[in-house]
């Protein structure tokens, strides 16, 4: 009987219904909404006698208005940005609740769960934005990670070595930044990303990376459409991989003749 929120996340940075960027908590949402959406969801929890974790959706419009959309009765791919804000390990959270223990055993009470800071997940894809988003195969020749303080990595099939299949999802990992605002948690992703090499595949680093500098991102202002109509984010620099340009051609040079 025992129903709480974990506060809200934002995931309205879209491209054909898929999400790219999430936040939590939701930049410049009015506090009178954002607890309306959040005794909603909870309302809606408690009427159908809901067990275990979920995720209740809805449609915010430029008025204020909102609009019920679907319940997820499962964790979402996003759920590392709210466990960064809250402190909650959702994952063992849930299973412990199919155990049977109560919410209130496990110290989920809502005057005790608080948003800390602002978290922002990117998910490093193996696709081509130039080539809208195409998926990209082949064997990565290098990986290596952007790592350090406030930085989360979830990984997938990203390692050195590994064959990219056209067979399965495009995920390599999900990075997770963790900071006191959204422009710090920003700044971090940004020093993440950059950090990132990998060879051999196309990447969506560099169009992520031009997300997460568009001052309509770091006002907090972006919308279902943002993407489509900031076209900019697709003027995409290329990478230098310049130590493997080096190795090829001390390669080339040691092998030939004389």
């Amino acid at each position: 009987g025992n129903v709480v929120h974990l506060h809200e996340r934002d995931c309205s940075i879209q491209r054909r219904h898929q999400k790219v960027v999430e936040i939590a908590p939701a930049a410049r949402l009015p506090p009178e909404l954002r607890a309306r959406l959040a005794q909603d969801a909870v309302r809606l929890a408690q009427q159908v006698g809901y067990e275990n974790a979920g995720t209740v959706e809805f449609l915010v419009d430029q008025n204020g208005d909102y609009y019920f959309i679907e319940v997820n009765s499962r964790l979402q791919v996003e759920h590392t940005v709210t466990e960064e804000i809250t402190d909650v390990d959702l994952v063992h959270a849930q299973l412990q609740v199919a155990a049977g223990r109560s919410l209130p055993e496990l110290g989920l009470v809502q005057e005790n769960i608080r948003v800390n800071g602002c978290a922002i997940q990117c998910r490093v894809t193996t696709e081509d934005p130039a080539r809208g988003f195409q998926p990209d195969t082949g064997r990565i020749e290098v990986f290596r990670s952007g790592e350090g303080m406030g930085i989360r990595l979830d990984g997938a099939s990203a390692f050195q070595g590994a064959l990219i299949s056209p067979h399965y999802d495009s995920l390599l990992v999900k990075v997770v930044a963790h900071g006191p605002d959204q422009p710090s948690a920003a700044a971090k992703m940004s020093r993440a990303l950059a950090e990132f090499r990998i060879r051999g595949v196309k990447t969506n680093i560099p169009f992520l990376q031009n997300v997460l500098a568009h001052p309509q991102f770091l006002k907090g202002s972006t919308d279902t459409q943002f993407i489509d109509e900031n076209p900019e984010l697709f003027h995409l620099r290329p990478g230098q991989n310049r130590a493997q340009k080096l190795l090829h051609y001390l390669g080339q040079g040691l092998g030939s003749p004389g």
